[in-house]
């Protein structure tokens, strides 16, 4: 069942929210082209914002005003208004002599209009449309629940974990959207918050298994709801490996019937997240760049040169201090100079952002870049978060949907947040690592005689990683890796494709 459809609650949380925190998550959480064409669209709604002309920037900082001196008239005139207001204005710069003689000339030149509007043109004609991602989907869909603000927070950092590229399905721990003090009560909010998400559609999204996932897509309406039921529950596996024999003996249900059913779950989806893949590979910009400087360290520097460089207005800034300028004037150059404000310190604090949380990534996967992608450590946000000093859900956003150029390729942020687990030295192991070995097991077995999923275990134990057999068959099978039964049937094959007929 669909939880209730309410908006009241949703609304009063978001106006605890002061309206430049909201900008600021927003702003934080947009990649870079998708950033570009946010201030295009600023630029062409804000007359107050310029673009600092870039000898401006390049210049010696003894030769540049400072932007962030006010003159007494509009310290004075800000406190008049509105105190609240104080550090937002204190931040405009020294005033030039240039007046208008009109409240008319409050609106954009004619030259700065077409300017913008051929900017605006380009930026629709050559940006390909970005469809909704699944995460986007989701967020929208729990966005419409009235359900409690905490267990809403939760369900948000689920849903950021989740990739269409491994079909939807949630793989970490419930443990990791948690705080390290966190209460078993804790961990079952966190258990609430996921039956949240799993009630979203696509049905099955979530799931932490492929059998949680079917389960998930099934509704008692169906007319084989029992059935169907009992087969993914209790004989997945022996569905996987054609053992109907063995099912018709334990369920009592006749072959010709399974079979039936078999074709029933054929029509369920076992990557319910994969229907956001893009059909054409993406062009991928990266927001950060890593390289290594002349001590060997590798240094994060934000890939952002295409981005403007916003200023406010001399002309307008100037004219808000003018004592003819009109009350209406003074209020409208008010409004859009905290607007344009907002925005500078929302893109300032994002470029800060990404960079810390980027170079902390760095810093702690230093091995990755050194030694292979097989060398990454395990990593959670929540060790970002404390090393950069900010909440975890803010970790989320900064990395979210952004990618970083380094040495050895080109990768999404969230990348480098991998689980993992203990080796018998008591060494932290990425997940990433062990898959790599498994491949390496398998790639050098003996084809006519393969290991088995408990061989792999012992094989992985001899390396010094201790692994559950299951945890082997999980991550086998996500790999695509048939039983060894199936390898060795597929080896005897291609030897007998190989020989010469008689």
């Amino acid at each position: 069942m669909r939880l209730s459809f309410g908006m009241e609650a949703r609304q009063l949380q978001t106006q605890k929210l002061a309206p430049k925190m909201i900008q600021s998550m927003e702003i934080l959480q947009l990649p870079i082209l998708a950033l570009q064409e946010r201030i295009d669209q600023e630029l062409s709604e804000n007359p107050l914002l310029d673009i600092a002309e870039e000898e401006e920037i390049d210049a010696p900082a003894e030769e540049r005003e400072d932007p962030n001196r006010p003159t007494e008239d509009e310290r004075e005139l800000v406190v008049q208004d509105d105190a609240s207001n104080k550090e937002d204005f204190e931040r405009l710069a020294n005033m030039d002599e240039e007046m208008p003689d009109s409240f008319d000339d409050f609106r954009p030149s004619a030259n700065r209009q077409q300017e913008l509007s051929d900017r605006m043109h380009d930026l629709m004609a050559n940006a390909a449309e970005r469809p909704e991602s699944l995460n986007d989907f989701l967020l929208h869909q729990l966005s419409e629940l009235d359900i409690d603000s905490d267990i809403e927070n939760l369900a948000e950092r689920i849903i950021s974990t989740l990739d269409a590229r491994d079909g939807g399905y949630f793989k970490g721990s419930l443990r990791d959207v948690l705080p390290p003090d966190h209460t078993e009560e804790d961990l079952q909010r966190a258990e609430e918050a996921l039956r949240v998400v799993q009630s979203l559609d696509p049905p099955g999204i979530a799931a932490r298994d492929l059998r949680e996932c079917l389960l998930n897509q099934l509704t008692p309406d169906m007319p084989d709801y029992e059935e169907l039921k009992t087969l993914i529950d209790k004989h997945l596996e022996d569905l996987a490996e054609n053992r109907l024999p063995l099912i018709e003996k334990k369920t009592k249900i006749p072959i010709e019937r399974i079979q039936q059913l078999r074709e029933e779950l054929h029509r369920l989806n076992p990557k319910p997240g994969a229907a956001f893949l893009e059909t054409h590979v993406p062009i991928v910009t990266p927001d950060v760049v890593v390289e290594p400087d002349e001590n060997g360290n590798y240094v994060v520097r934000l890939e952002d040169d295409h981005v403007p460089n916003l200023r406010i207005s001399e002309y307008y800034r100037r004219r808000l201090s003018d004592p003819n300028a009109t009350p209406e004037e003074k209020d409208y150059i008010r409004k859009k100079i905290e607007s344009a404000n907002w925005l500078i310190e929302a893109i300032e604090q994002r470029r800060n952002t990404v960079r810390k949380v980027a170079q902390a990534i760095v810093d702690h996967q230093r091995r990755f870049f050194d030694e292979g992608p097989e060398h990454i450590e395990p990593l959670k946000m929540q060790q970002i978060a404390d090393k950069v000093g900010v909440h975890v859900t803010t970790i989320s956003r900064a990395v979210d949907d952004k990618w970083m150029q380094t040495p050895r390729g080109i990768f999404p942020l969230k990348r480098f947040f991998v689980h993992g687990t203990r080796s018998e030295d008591g060494e932290d192991v990425a997940w990433e690592t062990i898959r790599l070995k498994l491949l390496e097991l398998i790639e050098k077995e003996d084809k006519q005689n393969p290991y088995c999923d408990e061989a792999l275990k012992e094989e992985l134990e001899k390396l010094g990683f201790p692994v559950a057999r299951r945890t082997i068959t999980k991550y086998r099978k996500k790999l695509g890796i048939p039983s060894s039964r199936q390898r060795k049937d597929w080896a005897q094959v291609k030897q007998n494709q190989a020989q010469p007929k008689q």
